[in-house]
């Protein structure tokens, strides 16, 4: 007969960590019925197709933004007289500082290419439709809140980069008759600079993260949580059933490779790849010529859009009205109220108010996918604009000044008489383009079989 062993220490301490873990999730579960609620929702099926993961690269891209944003804060001084030099010192003198700040510049990039492509996804193949209205909102909502908040980051660092584009906002709001100059003393308080850097700060850090700390959670999480999710024709078994994976292990594991490639490539980019050197542009210097950038992408489209929009100006009670710089803003602002409002505007021109799980193919949808493309071309040729640029004009100082310095030069620089003629073009093609576009997709979508 063997004689009974006694347990070595690690296995009684095993033993003991999983009677206490067992102990407490019971502790937990009889008082905050957790187990009832979680059971479910491990066991909610997703269905398997890489477009169903764009809209987790913007989250982990948002989780890598917060993170770096967080160190950078640590370092960065709001002070408009020692904003430069602390990012100057940030970037060359912190450990691991530069690297940072191109990981938050390429998270920020990749935030909204990802926004871009999830909401193209969603649009073309009409996941907006009933009962998901509320969830297309907030991603609209997310949109534009991406947008603001990226060209609040490129300000921060207050070299003459990003104070060019400050005074170019100033001047767009003193353009703006009765308001435009409250609008400006608030924002800039008092004359350019004034105390810009401090607000823009504030509502950089603060304001923008936290309101899309509450609706990041509530677009990504708690409404498509509650709701059945959305499939592609060509798998589904019916417009009321599910066929995928579920949620854990099978949407877990896949959610965490995502999570790592997005984080690796953006840290690829960051490490070989450099943006926005700042000691290079320098400080701010008034009445400087900005220096040779290429505005981002997304931010190109307002440029573009100025620079082809004549320079309209009509005089009227002494007040001098630049509809020309106003066309602009004014499209943009159409565009997200009608983005905004899209579901709504769709159901009531074509009468359908049915419940939809199943999504279209672009083709299914040509009165949807038709003008969807014409409006990207449209905003393609806009951004188009930034592409060429014409030599500045040569300044001058007055006499017993010294001379200013030489204005950088640009990436693509072509003659006046060429650069007419390339507005010209592209003015003819953001009129005639768009409608290309929309005959020629409408007409493929008609041809394509359903």
């Amino acid at each position: 007969m063997a004689t009974p062993t006694k347990p070595g220490r690690r296995a009684r301490v095993l033993t003991g960590s999983a009677r206490a873990a067992v102990g407490s999730a019971r502790y937990l579960d009889d008082r905050l019925p957790f187990g009832r609620w979680l059971r479910p929702q491990l066991r909610k099926l997703f269905p398997s197709h890489w477009s169903f993961l764009l809209g987790e690269l913007a989250l982990y891209s948002f989780v890598l933004l917060i993170l770096t944003g967080t160190f950078l804060t640590l370092f960065y001084k709001p002070n408009p007289d020692v904003a430069y030099e602390s990012v100057v010192e940030l970037s060359v003198q912190v450990r691991g500082g530069l690297l940072m700040r191109q990981l938050h510049h390429w998270a920020a990039t990749v935030f909204v290419l990802a926004i871009v492509a999830h909401m193209c996804r969603v649009f073309f193949t009409g996941a907006f439709r009933k009962p998901r209205e509320l969830t297309w909102m907030l991603g609209v909502l997310l949109f534009g809140l991406a947008l603001f908040e990226s060209f609040l980051g490129v300000s921060l660092p207050a070299d003459q980069l990003a104070m060019t584009g400050l005074r170019q906002a100033q001047g767009l709001l003193l353009s703006i008759p009765l308001v435009g100059t409250y609008l400006s003393a608030f924002a800039f308080d008092g004359g350019f600079p004034g105390q810009v850097i401090p607000r823009v700060f504030v509502t950089h850090v603060l304001l923008v993260p936290g309101i899309l700390l509450a609706v990041v959670p509530l677009h990504a999480l708690i409404l498509t949580w509650r709701q059945k999710h959305t499939e592609r024709r060509a798998t589904a078994a019916g417009e009321q059933t599910v066929t995928g994976g579920p949620f854990f292990p099978y949407f877990a594991v896949k959610n965490g490779a995502t999570a790592l490639f997005t984080i690796g490539f953006i840290a690829l980019l960051a490490t070989f790849v450099r943006v926005n050197p700042v000691w290079e542009h320098g400080a701010y210097r008034p009445g400087g010529a900005p220096p040779s950038a290429q505005p981002f992408w997304y931010a190109g489209v307002l440029e573009g859009a100025q620079r082809l929009v004549p320079a309209w100006e009509v005089t009227v009670g002494g007040y001098v009205l630049q509809f020309g710089l106003w066309i602009p803003p004014l499209v943009l602002t159409i565009f997200f109220a009608v983005l905004l409002f899209y579901p709504f505007l769709e159901r009531r021109f074509t009468g359908d108010h049915d419940v939809h799980h199943l999504l279209d193919r672009p083709a299914q949808a040509p009165a949807r996918t038709a003008p969807g493309v014409a409006v990207i071309t449209f905003f393609t040729v806009l951004w188009a604009g930034t592409w060429v640029s014409a030599p500045p004009p040569v300044m001058s100082s007055a006499p017993g000044f010294p001379a200013p310095p030489p204005p950088a030069p640009a990436l693509l620089t072509v003659p006046p008489e060429t650069y007419a003629l390339v507005v010209l073009g592209l003015r003819i093609a953001v009129v005639v383009l768009p409608v290309a576009a929309f005959l020629l997709t409408r007409a493929w979508c008609r041809r394509r079989p359903t």
